[in-house]
């Protein structure tokens, strides 16, 4: 997705892999970290609730790219607890965790035997601090009493460090005791900004250094104690001694922010518990990745490598959850419009017109050690941000968030005409320019993705194939803008281009032997044959004529590439396939998403149905069933799950986004505010839904519910409750 991003294995042939690899040496989805995110500030902590340091673990709490506290354990007289259970709260907002005493010796005596007392782990993200309770209570009939000793330390370790980077150099930290109760760490980088993380403890401690904190508790039959930790992230001065909310009312309004900013979104549930649990934990992982920016909610992309604004991703995921809550999408446009390139950067891949690839805010890319403070290496988010905004405006008619951003849509169309095509070919190219930027620059941005039938690796320039289907429908989609603007010539140009690009891309990347769309033409204009899932990116943009359309979803669901948990991103059998690598084999459940969304485009109702099944079957066998990144592309075996990526992010957006897509690709769904109309085209459901309801979805100031049902392989849709004005039409 990024950054060169994690791949089976390092290769020799890539100097930018040694850059931005991610060293596996750990597996993210063996250890399954609890994730808890708000704003800029996130947390991965083990079952346990601790933070336990070793190489190549991403375990901490982060905020502005920066791992603050990068060590938290609890013992009780020196040994671990015993595990319970741990599980995040089904809206995210708290993880909670129960422990209990393993059986606990003096000289070889039993002292305290095991499961006599209980402990419970409360912990939340609110405004740039971790909160945590602690309570102990005594189950036994006789009073006992216990050493409990949290151990801690602050590493500041950018996120790049984290991922495996070695810095030749770094700055300096402090460590201090500044009361009975507080501790702090502070962090004078090498960027000129100094970082602090302050660690409260409520009541004091019994003994407090810059490392430990030791309670010596006595608890009678059936008494209990808390103790409150509060770890605050700042940039700048100390905080504010006991400046902080009490726990209760922290919580209290952690929770209410994400009830306020999910009740914008439409409510779904439907006859199945388990795809209920599957759309509740997509939806809470949805607006736990929210930021709120000055501009609006913006999705950042993944824990825990990108949590941060990425211009695809967020694209991405605001189009999935656009018949949901459109105000995800304008958020993201105004984001995205207000950091649009406006000069030509090589060393960042900047070019007037280019929309945003990424930013980050840590010591490592403000020095420019990483390119990424503001980077614009990527070719797709500047013509998908043009298909968001007119998919904006046709669902919400909000002409005045079109028209203040039409101006970037200008700016973008003049860079896919002009820096795009450098060559004047008609297509769009990319070609870093910088030995520090991203080889590839398409959404498969690992060094190995684009390539020949033979294996060998693409040179550049590289025109992608699903690159030009978002071209061609970035301009259908600022045609249909400039209309409504009445900006009628303007409306008539982009149309007439798009028309041309069609034409040319079927007659340059079409390889009829293989009943497919090219991957790629490279610097030559040789195509790249080989099966990819990029080419079913051709059907979400409208690019592809009618009966090609039909022969490449055929090929699409075939065995080789259809692995039983979705698509894969190549077909078995293909050079360099991996099922177990990063883009040449994987199943990405965005990926996914995009295609069935072009199956639904062109009729092929089935093969939608199929993937979403498939991701459905898949859910039920990942932990919280929380969509990953990406899966393994080993093909499907009776009774058992799917194969995990090591390192894949969970949760991220787009993957959260997904099961909304899925949904609006199996029911033909269609919001057009101009006509006031909620369309169903063709609906489906499958199998394993017999009945889906659908409340509050809000069109042009108005609302209905909705309830879909199967009666054998026929749907039929009943509107229990609507405004007056409101239309609901289904077409089969």
């Amino acid at each position: 997705m990024s950054e060169a991003t994690a791949r089976s294995a390092p290769e020799a042939d890539s100097e930018v892999t040694s850059l931005f690899y991610i060293p596996a040496i750990t597996s993210l989805q063996e250890r399954r970290l609890r994730a808890l995110k708000h704003g800029n500030t996130f947390a991965l902590f083990n079952h346990y609730g601790d933070i336990v340091p070793f190489r190549g673990a991403p375990d901490g709490i982060y905020h502005q790219d920066t791992r603050y506290l990068s060590h938290l354990e609890l013992r009780l007289n020196g040994q671990w607890p015993l595990l319970l259970s741990s599980t995040v709260h089904d809206d995210n907002a708290v993880l909670a965790v129960d422990l209990t005493n393993p059986d606990l010796f003096v000289d070889n005596e039993l002292t305290l035997p095991r499961d006599m007392l209980h402990l419970q782990r409360l912990k939340f993200i609110w405004q740039g601090a971790c909160h945590e309770r602690i309570v102990v209570r005594n189950y036994d009939a006789r009073p006992h009493s216990v050493a409990l000793t949290l151990r801690f330390a602050a590493d500041f370790a950018d996120i790049f460090e984290v991922r495996g980077h070695v810095r030749p150099q770094r700055g300096e930290t402090v460590r201090l005791r500044l009361a009975d109760h507080v501790i702090a760490a502070r962090y004078a980088g090498l960027d000129g900004v100094t970082r602090v993380m302050a660690l409260r403890l409520t009541p004091s401690p019994t003994r407090l250094d810059t490392s430990t904190a030791l309670y010596e508790l006595t608890l009678l039959p059936g008494q209990q104690t808390k103790i409150f930790l509060l770890i605050e992230c700042t940039a700048g001065s100390l905080p504010a001694a006991d400046s902080r909310a009490t726990f209760a009312a922290s919580m209290h309004a952690a929770r209410r922010a994400l009830k306020q900013s999910t009740a914008r979104a439409a409510r779904i549930s439907s006859s199945n518990s388990q795809f209920n649990q599957l759309l509740s934990r997509s939806l809470s992982d949805l607006y736990m990745l929210l930021s709120d920016t000055e501009h609006g909610p913006f999705p950042y992309a993944g824990i825990p490598w990108f949590s941060t604004a990425f211009g695809r991703d967020s694209l991405w995921t605001a189009l999935f959850s656009l018949w949901l809550d459109p105000a995800i999408a304008k958020g993201v446009l105004r984001y995205l419009a207000a950091t649009q390139a406006t000069t030509r950067d090589p060393d960042r891949d900047a070019e007037p017109g280019k929309i945003l690839h990424e930013t980050r805010s840590g010591e490592m890319a403000r020095l420019g050690e990483v390119p990424f403070e503001r980077y614009y290496g990527s070719v797709d988010a500047t013509p998908l941000f043009i298909v968001v905004a007119a998919a904006y405006a046709d669902r919400t008619g909000d002409i005045e968030t079109v028209r203040a951003i039409w101006p970037n849509i200008e700016a973008a169309l003049a860079w896919i005409d002009g820096y795009g095509d450098a060559d004047g070919d008609g297509f769009v190219e990319y070609n870093r320019h910088s030995e520090t930027g991203l080889v590839n620059q398409g959404w498969k941005d690992s060094h190995d993705s684009v390539f020949h039938e033979d294996g060998r690796l693409a040179p550049g320039p590289i025109a992608l194939c699903e690159v030009q289907a978002y071209v061609y429908a970035a301009k259908c989609g600022a045609a249909t803008i400039a209309r409504r603007l009445d900006r009628v010539q303007t409306a008539e140009l982009l149309e007439s281009q798009a028309d041309v690009l069609r034409q040319r891309f079927e007659a340059a990347f079409w390889c009829e032997d293989l009943s497919t769309y090219a991957l790629a033409l490279d610097g030559a204009k040789q195509p790249c044959r080989v099966l990819s899932s990029n080419a079913g990116h051709a059907l979400f943009g409208g690019i592809a004529a009618p009966d090609r359309a039909r022969r490449l979803a055929a090929g699409l669901m075939d065995r080789d590439f259809f692995a039983g948990w979705g698509i894969r991103t190549l077909a078995a059998g293909q050079p360099r396939f991996n099922p177990m690598s990063y883009h040449n084999g994987s199943i990405w459940p965005h990926d996914n998403a995009i295609i069935a969304l072009g199956f639904d485009r062109y009729g092929h109702k089935d093969a939608a149905v199929r993937i979403l099944t498939a991701m459905f079957d898949a859910s039920n066998y990942i932990d919280l069933r929380r969509l990953p990144e990406l899966f393994c592309g080993f093909a499907r075996q009776i009774r058992t799950g799917p194969t995990f990526y090591p390192v894949a992010c969970s949760p991220q957006a787009w993957a959260t986004a997904t099961p909304f897509a899925l949904l609006q690709a199996v029911l033909g769904l269609r919001l057009d505010h101009q006509r006031g109309e909620i369309c169903f085209q063709q609906p489906e459901l499958p199998d394993f839904l017999r009945e889906l309801r659908i409340e509050a979805v809000h069109l042009a100031g108005r609302v209905a519910d909705l309830h879909v049902a199967r009666y054998g392989r026929d749907v039929a849709i009943d509107v229990p409750n609507r405004s007056p004005d409101l239309r609901v039409v289904v077409t089969h």
